[in-house]
């Protein structure tokens, strides 16, 4: 199937090489030309304009974004709406807030132009392992999508939830509980740094004993593992823990619904406070970001450089 793609970050560019190997046409197109140059060694198509990309796709036209959210995503929009035509299609797959995607797709929808919003997980693993994909908007494009959506995910691997918007509510939903989930793993590893057994437990031994199973046993502790296994201590990052606004808006649909989240809201109130202080817990949380989804992490000599 042909498809392009815009933007070649740490998931755009590996969603293409994944589809690429299953056999898609694909023309891509990054804001730098570096990454499109790079791919286009794989096999993808470079172009160096929207309008460029535009012309070399066929009718019905996909469109696939793997862009930061935010004007990022509607100044690329407002671009293509002139230049797509009806019936094409937009898909947003970043890590957009599920209300954005509404309006985008009504202004889209005045030029005939359909739109798909997909939460994509998966991280740096996805090359490897598939992307878990949550997908919003019209059943009937999303079965038109299939066989792309086939070739990016594993086994069971995506699913139609429902309306405009949905996609995107999904994967909110799941980055909250990622926050809740990472931060406990990160308290109990504190209390075993501090602890009277701690000269003698290793952190990496202790991830991997607890994932031979056991009820804690996930993916993200076996990445905990692999980041002790690298530095028991994680003395060369800084306890300092961003986040991207899926635990945000969480706990805001929390707030506006009356749904009880602590364990969501905390969890982010502590990424706020981690940029603050740095304790060996936040430590473990800035590895686990690092490790399953290749974010950037402030390392203990830049800080201590001042």
């Amino acid at each position: 199937m042909q498809l392009s793609m815009i933007g070649l970050g740490r998931m755009g560019m590996n969603m293409v090489r994944r589809l690429l190997r299953g056999g898609h046409e694909v023309i891509v197109y990054n804001r730098t030309p570096q990454k499109t140059d790079e791919i286009s060694k794989e096999g993808a198509l470079a172009v160096y304009s929207l309008a460029e990309l535009a012309h070399r796709l066929t009718p019905p036209r996909v469109v696939w974004m793997m862009l930061p959210a935010g004007p990022a995503v509607d100044d690329h929009l407002h671009a293509l709406q002139t230049l797509l035509s009806p019936g094409d299609i937009v898909i947003e797959g970043g890590n957009t807030y599920y209300k954005d995607d509404i309006r985008r797709a009504a202004l889209l929808k005045e030029k005939g132009i359909r739109f798909v919003d997909v939460g994509v997980s998966g991280g740096i693993w996805g090359l490897k392992v598939g992307y878990c994909m949550m997908l919003g908007g019209d059943r009937a494009t999303f079965q038109h999508l299939k066989p792309i959506l086939e070739t990016l995910a594993p086994e069971e691997g995506y699913l139609y939830c429902g309306p405009t918007g949905a996609g995107h509510f999904v994967k909110m939903v799941h980055n909250g509980i990622e926050y809740g989930m990472m931060q406990a793993y990160a308290e109990g590893f504190q209390i075993l740094e501090a602890s009277p057994y701690a000269q003698t437990l290793k952190h990496a031994e202790v991830a991997h004993l607890w994932n031979q199973g056991s009820v804690v046993r996930s993916w993200l502790l076996e990445l905990a593992e692999a980041a002790f296994a690298k530095d028991e201590k994680l003395s060369h990052i800084r306890g300092y823990v961003e986040d991207s606004g899926e635990g945000r808006w969480t706990v805001t649909e929390a707030i506006e619904t009356g749904v009880s989240a602590p364990v969501i809201a905390l969890s982010l109130m502590n990424r706020f406070r981690s940029r603050e202080t740095d304790t060996f817990a936040d430590r473990v949380l800035a590895a686990l970001r690092r490790e399953f989804g290749g974010h950037a992490v402030l390392t203990a000599e830049k800080d201590h450089a001042g």
